[in-house]
């Protein structure tokens, strides 16, 4: 099992601004050893012969076909806003003008 130390967590825990008690270093250094072995398991069995993929079930394509619609004309679009101006939604402003 990769070694952490209690410091090791501890630089990390600050570099993640995250404040942990001593207890929780502790606790913490034996969890994150054990995902690192984890990670280096799988870096061994990953070889170059086997290829990378990006689900592990064979996906043809999964999306609508591309058809085009009529869009919405503006008065259409318009028809449920609370107030509009020039064919366009009219909002409170928010910003000064310089």
């Amino acid at each position: 099992m990769s070694a952490l130390s209690r410091d090791e967590v501890a630089h990390l825990a600050r570099l993640a601004r995250i404040e942990a008690t001593d207890d929780e270093l502790d606790r913490l250094s034996g969890e994150l050893a054990v995902i690192l072995d984890a990670v280096a398991r799988v870096s061994e069995v990953a070889a170059d012969e086997v290829p990378p993929m990006s689900h592990p079930l064979p996906l043809t394509n999964v999306t609508r076909p591309d058809e085009p619609h009529r869009s919405l004309a503006p008065t259409e679009a318009l028809a449920g806003a609370p107030a509009s101006e020039q064919q366009r939604f009219r909002v409170p402003r928010i910003l000064e003008e310089d």
